[in-house]
């Protein structure tokens, strides 16, 4: 099976232009099927295997423990790729057609309140090391609801802060065209002209964000820097970027943004992706209401 995995994985990398880890994630869901189908039932071509057979992968997989969230996206990884197998008549049949997906329980987004917010930002100091950077970066997550790759492979040519945008491209490789707020503008002027300079080495490129060696941030790195700070500010919760991409979105809402308009600033392709954040400030709300409510 694994030539047709790999023709599989060159057409979401070339065809569809899907980032880098969606492949990986793909790769390693159908491998992992591809190394039990020949273990357990003596499969090895994609045009032999039934529906049993993955229905049997999936119950081995649950029975290891592993959760309805990891299961549904190998479920989503057997179905794109046998339905690319069956349209380029590789195989004669779906048989991934009729796999029900695990039911999953509704996701509410973690949100920092926006004292919360206000408490993490402020609480760097400039004056440090490295400090107009982190200040800049956290900024920019929290004043435009970046991803984090987002953030990692942000350039300067991208960035326009005179008009106040920063052009940004996200999952599929779409771009889009994000606000950046007074305060993140100045945080970033101030990195950029007293800070970056000083970072750049004879391989920097133009990446907007830059370790210690003139390289731009990973995105690891960018995830050790936002806990580091929080927890230099004493801020209990656990805060990542993604934490003030979710912030981001509900305190928009909050304040009274429409939900499309939302919708666009993130870069969702559907908007039930959205309308996630509904719910998180629906809780809010019944939570203010629990408390100040005399019957509450």
């Amino acid at each position: 099976m694994q030539g047709a995995i790999d023709q599989f994985i060159l057409y979401l990398a070339t065809e569809r232009g899907l980032s880098d880890n969606y492949q990986l994630s793909t790769r390693q869901s159908l491998e992992a099927f591809a190394e039990w189908a020949k273990k357990e039932c003596r499969v090895t071509d994609p045009g032999a295997v039934t529906i049993d057979h993955l229905t049997g992968f999936l119950a081995e997989r649950k029975r290891d423990g592993l959760a309805a969230s990891s299961l549904r996206l190998i479920v989503i990884a057997l179905k794109i790729w046998f339905r690319f197998l069956t349209a380029r008549k590789i195989i004669g049949e779906d048989v991934a057609e009729r796999l029900d997906s695990p039911r999953l329980e509704r996701y509410l987004p973690e949100t920092l309140n926006e004292p919360g917010v206000q408490q993490l930002l402020e609480s760097i100091d400039p004056l440090q090391p490295l400090g107009r950077r982190d200040r800049a970066m956290l900024e920019l997550l929290y004043a435009s609801g970046l991803r984090v790759s987002e953030l990692t492979n942000a350039r300067l040519e991208a960035l326009h802060l005179d008009e106040g945008v920063i052009r940004v491209t996200g999952k599929g490789n779409k771009t889009r065209l994000v606000p950046v707020g007074r305060v993140a503008r100045e945080a970033i002027r101030e990195y950029l002209d007293q800070e970056r300079p000083k970072l750049v080495g004879k391989k920097t490129g133009s990446h907007v964000f830059l370790n210690i060696r003139g390289g731009k941030l990973t995105t690891q790195r960018i995830w050790q820097i936002v806990k580091e700070r929080a927890k230099l500010a004493g801020i209990d919760t656990n805060v990542y970027p993604h934490l003030l991409r979710h912030s981001f979105a509900t305190h928009l809402l909050g304040n009274g943004a429409d939900l499309r308009v939302i919708q666009e600033l993130l870069g969702h392709a559907d908007i039930a992706t959205t309308q996630i954040y509904t719910h998180v400030d629906q809780k809010r709300l019944r939570q203010v209401h629990r408390q100040f409510h005399p019957r509450g």
